[in-house]
């Protein structure tokens, strides 16, 4: 099969031609039909993720059709086309068992432990607990945002923050997860303020419904929030990973507000020096969330569905796989708006 791998931190990812991987037990392969090239693949290939060990295939945001089954597998077969969360859990352990599945000890994260997706297909562990039906209208390129970016904005939405109808949303970072975040809040019956840096994602933004855009180069972010909302924000989602806006989104919030970390800090901003004294005046709960469980796929599905949630201008570029490269580059600067995803394996 052609893969794309990363051989050196910071390289051009080599074209190459690998063996077809083998079905796991209990797992399948996948034909990948699309795959999203997301920040978190950034910290792969710049080295920051202690998981990734060289030589590597990125890749973590995926759907496709199935080509061969392991033994073991019940629910799936030769032909059926998925959408795989990035977290594969072992669905047996107490964790699983309870629902959380994100934190199982067991868990494949393809794309980091195991190789990825930025190649024709992929191996995938525990696909009984794991996948979920591709819904017939989605396009793949839609639908391999419901692998990471828009499955951990809903999960850091509902399952982490609560958010409620008419609360106001303030979402730090204009990337996909940002997008995503914004367009499940609206969805929701939330009002949404997005912040960025960069007045092509702000105005991106604005487009798809944002209720206000704040530019965080122009002044002080928190405090716009503040003026803008009639005292803070209640839910704030953190979509960076790095100190500067960690900081604006707790400073945004009011008193018993909410705060989730979805960007994932890593290098510099492992370790972060934020305002608890605004935590604690402000009774403010702090949550972290990585990827969604997969059992919340259902609510989402239904979610899309009811309220007519076209997330196809998420999708702003679909590229080849010798486009990764660039792709990955782009993250470190402000990235275009919109998500790219590679739908062309050959070229």
């Amino acid at each position: 099969m052609r893969a794309a791998v990363l051989r050196d931190w910071r390289a051009p990812l080599d074209l190459t031609t690998l063996a077809d991987p083998e079905p796991p037990a209990g797992g399948v392969v996948l034909r990948v039909l699309a795959c999203g090239v997301c920040r978190s693949d950034w910290h792969a290939w710049t080295g920051a993720d202690s998981d990734v060990a060289l030589p590597h295939v990125p890749g973590h945001e995926y759907c496709g059709e199935v080509v061969a089954v392991g033994a073991g597998v019940t629910r799936w077969r030769v032909g059926d086309r998925v959408i795989a969360p990035f977290i594969l859990a072992c669905g047996s352990c107490p964790d699983c068992a309870a629902g959380n599945q994100t934190i199982c000890a067991d868990q494949v994260v393809p794309g980091f432990t195991t190789p990825g997706a930025f190649a024709e297909m992929i191996a995938v562990h525990h696909a009984d607990s794991n996948l979920t039906a591709l819904p017939e209208e989605m396009a793949p390129e839609v639908a391999a945002a419901l692998g990471c970016r828009v499955t951990t904005a809903w999960h850091a939405l509902t399952g982490r923050a609560q958010l409620r109808g008419g609360e106001w949303l303030a979402v730090i970072g204009g990337g996909g997860i940002g997008v995503s975040a914004m367009l499940l809040g609206k969805a929701l019956g939330a009002r949404v303020v997005v912040v960025d840096v960069a007045p092509d994602k702000l105005e991106f933004a604005r487009g798809l419904g944002a209720d206000a855009v704040v530019d965080a180069s122009q002044g002080d972010a928190a405090e716009a929030i503040r003026d803008l909302t009639g005292g803070g924000a209640d839910v704030a989602v953190e979509a960076l990973g790095i100190e500067a806006t960690t900081v604006t989104a707790l400073s945004c919030l009011r008193k018993l507000g909410r705060m989730v970390q979805v960007g994932m800090p890593a290098g510099d901003h492992a370790t972060m020096a934020i305002p608890m004294d605004r935590v604690y005046s402000g009774q403010l709960a702090v949550f972290g969330t990585r990827g969604m469980p997969s059992w919340r796929y259902p609510s989402l599905l239904s979610l899309l569905s009811a309220a007519n949630l076209d997330l196809s201008p998420l999708v702003t570029r679909t590229i080849g796989l010798s486009q990764a490269t660039e792709e990955l580059a782009a993250f470190d600067r402000p990235a275009p708006p919109g998500v790219a995803v590679i739908t062309d394996f050959l070229n």
